[in-house]
């Protein structure tokens, strides 16, 4: 097996990004095939990945930072985190290649003054350069053996989308990029201050010793935390609001990136908090259920009021989230298998959606 194989899937498009960044003159509107190929690279090497994990060998890379304070990162591939991640990276691959021919009229629309300058040529770059760090907070937060890595790959999601939709979004792109970095931001906020809890009673960020604190009166908090922490990302009833805005305001072709990184928090919950702490947990199922179908009559009501064609998709998305959800709840072995795989076929859809 090709060494530090789960580290390329994230280190390749970073390093193409700052290739495109620095040397974006050269190559021109061949950045965008540039950004494919190294997507197309990774691809290959999550179906590597694929096979060897699914023939019962899961893959774990741990690479040391510090020798003194002992500081280390630890990528782990099974065969719940491969299937989310060579996934996200197919769907970054399809719209990063969709992009190719739709970015351009989105640059003549927005800044006609570039054309036929160097500034077009920037802005073309610039768009492959942010949407290459999707791919990266994707395989970061699938491959993530510790909280606090799962989390700093989760803000990368969300500042490069807050620039991305500042850039190429529509009429009221910068307001909603600031509305949505601020929602993401406070989401994140709850999940670290989970994260906070977990580590005083374990000791640890290591998600494979969170069960340490089985029956611990704090796990309540933690799981709390952390669940109203993905809430907002996931856009449950209350915590939906940013939602219709930011689906109406991105460009097109970056939408199955966005239904991806408000969809993926179905997974960090379950990685981090049903998994390891299930006895806990079950005091959440039905509370969960109850939001989950709250938000799901909601989210259907509201596509029914939409009169703006991409307001439907967005609030259909806060429908159609609240499903995995509903699924996680239940709380039975294959009522989360199947909130994680429409999880997966919801992303794959939304990207067929807008790209059609």
């Amino acid at each position: 097996m090709m060494p530090s194989l789960l580290l390329q899937t994230i280190l390749v498009p970073a390093l193409i990004a700052l290739v495109i960044l620095l040397f974006r003159f050269q190559l021109g509107k061949k950045s965008g095939w540039v950004a494919v190929l190294s997507l197309g690279y990774t691809t290959a090497l999550l179906l590597t990945a694929l096979f060897t994990v699914y023939n019962g060998h899961p893959i774990v890379e741990n690479y040391r930072l510090l020798h003194s304070p002992d500081i280390s990162i630890t990528l782990i591939a099974d065969g719940l985190s491969i299937a989310v991640a060579l996934i996200c990276n197919l769907l970054c691959l399809a719209l990063c290649t969709y992009s190719i021919t739709y970015i351009p009229h989105r640059i003549e629309l927005l800044y006609p003054h570039v054309l036929g300058t160097k500034g077009e040529i920037g802005y073309f770059a610039c768009f492959f350069y942010l949407l290459l760090f999707f791919p990266v907070g994707f395989m970061g937060v699938s491959f993530a053996s510790d909280l606090v890595l799962m989390y700093f790959f989760l803000e990368i999601l969300t500042l490069f989308l807050f620039f991305l939709m500042a850039y190429f979004g529509y009429y009221e792109r910068v307001w909603v990029a600031t509305m949505c970095f601020i929602w993401g931001v406070f989401s994140a906020l709850f999940f670290l201050a989970g994260v906070a809890i977990i580590y005083s009673q374990t000791g640890t960020f290591q998600i494979d010793q969170i069960h340490v604190m089985a029956g611990d009166p704090m796990a309540f908090w933690a799981i709390l935390l952390v669940l109203v922490g993905m809430w907002g990302k996931l856009a449950i009833v209350p915590l939906h609001v940013w939602m219709p805005w930011v689906h109406a305001e991105h460009p097109t072709c970056i939408a199955g990136l966005l239904a991806v990184y408000a969809n993926i928090a179905a997974y960090i919950v379950v990685r981090t908090l049903v998994l390891p702490l299930w006895g806990d947990f079950q005091w959440f199922g039905p509370p969960i259920m109850i939001l989950a179908v709250a938000t799901m009559i909601y989210g259907s009501l509201l596509t029914l009021a939409q009169t703006d064609m991409k307001r439907i998709p967005a609030c259909s998305t806060i429908s159609q989230t609240a499903y995995s959800m509903l699924g996680i709840g239940a709380l039975t072995a294959t009522s989360i298998e199947g909130g994680l795989f429409f999880f997966l076929s919801h992303i794959m859809g939304k990207t067929v959606f807008f790209s059609t």
